[in-house]
């Protein structure tokens, strides 16, 4: 397989077109301000729109190109464990309003798609958690209780469309499954139809929260705005420190065409064998798109993604044989130390700041949720579950303490341990030893140097220590990117910002000094 990277790989973002809008230069002032194009920040776009409010969309790079364009697709409120989990951590009560919630975010994607017309090859499908292990057949047994008693079509079964057996599944009918991105493009055509503003490559770098909030680009322009909705995965500008309460971890993506013959008509997820998911999706010629997803890691953590993907791959070809691999790509999620999501109000002083944050893989409900959820806390009402997704939740929170102070420990060890790692008995490895495709960390003349040598021999160098809050970035070999540890923030091998929460580029060195 030829290495592609994240941008090139996604088969969304292939056949989307998207349409093109500039970026900000000027001062604007409207009722809310964006801050995020992916589903999240769209969805509660569309909603404040339609209620007739005036908006503005700023996106840093290009619609949908984040964690929503390199998405799996799927609409569903089965959630690996989720219902177990929810009944025994949070209550019964919270349990059905999980179940409610993302239900609800499934329809009104069926229903504003049937509305605006939006051909997003939408799919109604069964969603199945299963296990092929004997030892885990109880769990899901309890996890199929719990998601009935929540209010799904929930039922265990130990048949499936797999070509595999399987020791048992949770089966919940009559999902869903789509192009999100061809979904967003309608979204985006009626949100300008409806006198929305949407600026790409705009990055936000300056939030002061007053009355009205002002808003600070990387382009010169600025926004004045009523409210405000921070929709950009990981919560940037987060005085509440909201992100000690999230977690990083990535999935690699591969795709191909299947013949339909060979369709598993359904869409599966397992934990077991390092994750793996798989659905399909419709192709023009007939055939079918198989998409598996797996490999789950830390960002950061010097993985070998070749080998994930190797491996992603292996498993693929040996359980569909008549596939033939052509895309690749990779999805950086986040999840919160109480497995809820963070949609709502800034908490302690947030003012009118708004934030979507922590869906744990489940984006495409999750970000719909937020939208509905955001949209009528701006337009001064509720929606039965906004207490369940408040980011300011206390009660969830203190029986989250020992995740929270495990995640803690995890960020406080890469800020100090990679240090002592790299510089202390140089396992970072030289410059002249890096082969095409490689980088390294390495001492240089003005502190930690992040070293790549393309596939032409030139040598790019830049800081290695992250611009969000200092930790030592390291090199992800499949994408060729610098990422966090700590927080997931992404950069190009240039030092220029893929993915938040970062806000500045790494800074340029000579590869001479490194």
């Amino acid at each position: 397989m030829n290495r592609l990277s994240d941008s090139e790989g996604s088969y969304w973002r292939e056949t989307a077109a998207l349409p093109s809008f500039p970026s900000l230069t000027e001062a604007a002032a409207t009722d809310v301000a964006v801050i995020g194009a992916g589903i999240a920040g769209l969805s509660t776009a569309w909603e404040l729109a339609r209620a007739g409010l005036d908006v503005v969309v700023l996106e840093a790079g290009r619609l949908a190109g984040g964690v929503t364009g390199h998405t799996t697709g799927k609409l569903t409120a089965l959630h690996p464990r989720a219902y177990d989990t929810l009944r025994t951590e949070h209550g019964d009560e919270a349990a059905g309003l999980y179940a409610a919630s993302q239900s609800a975010a499934l329809r009104r994607v069926v229903e504003v798609a049937e509305e605006l017309g939006i051909d997003c090859a939408l799919e109604r499908r069964p969603a199945l958690t299963y296990c092929r292990r004997p030892e885990g057949v109880a769990a899901l047994r309890a996890e199929a209780e719990a998601a009935r008693a929540a209010g799904l079509d929930a039922s265990f079964v130990t048949e499936t469309g797999l070509p595999f057996p399987v020791a048992g599944a949770v089966r919940v009918e009559d999902q869903a499954q789509f192009h999100p991105l061809a979904y967003l493009r309608g979204l985006v055509d009626d949100i300008v139809a409806l006198g929305g503003r949407i600026h790409e490559g705009t990055r936000v770098v300056e939030l002061d929260r007053g009355d009205p909030c002002r808003l600070g680009t990387d382009t010169g322009g600025s926004v004045s705005a009523r409210h405000v909705v921070v929709a950009t995965h990981h919560p940037v500008f987060d005085r509440t420190l909201l992100a000690t309460r999230l977690s990083q971890h990535r999935d690699l993506v591969i795709a191909g065409p299947l013949p339909a013959p060979r369709d598993p008509d359904g869409m599966y997820i397992t934990e077991e064998d390092g994750k793996r998911s798989v659905r399909t999706a419709p192709l023009p010629d007939g055939r079918r798109l198989l998409i598996v997803t797996g490999e789950a890691f830390r960002p950061g953590t010097g993985e070998d993604t070749e080998a994930g993907y190797a491996r992603l791959r292996d498993w693929t070809e040996r359980h569909f044989p008549d596939v033939t691999i052509t895309h690749r790509w990779a999805a950086q999620d986040n999840s919160s130390t109480d497995t809820l999501p963070l949609i709502g109000r800034m908490p302690a002083g947030g003012g009118n700041v708004h934030v979507a944050t922590g869906f744990a893989g489940w984006g495409m409900t999750g970000g719909v949720v937020a939208g509905s959820v955001i949209a009528a806390l701006v337009r001064g009402e509720r929606e039965p579950w906004a207490g369940l997704y408040a980011p300011g939740r206390l009660g969830p929170l203190l029986r989250s303490a020992p995740a929270l102070l495990k995640e803690q420990w995890e960020t406080g060890r890469h800020f100090v341990g990679d240090r002592l790692e790299t510089f202390g008995d140089g396992t970072g490895g030289p410059v002249r030893d890096l082969r095409p495709g490689e980088g390294t960390v390495v001492r240089g003349r003005g502190g930690p140097c992040a070293v790549h040598r393309d596939d032409r021999g030139g040598l790019h160098a830049v800081s290695a220590v992250c611009t969000h809050l200092g930790c030592l970035v390291a090199f992800n070999n499949a994408e060729r990117t610098w990422e966090c540890p700590c927080h997931g923030s992404r950069f190009d091998v240039d030092g220029a910002v893929l993915q938040g929460p970062a806000l500045s580029p790494l800074e340029r060195r000579d590869p001479e000094e490194s």
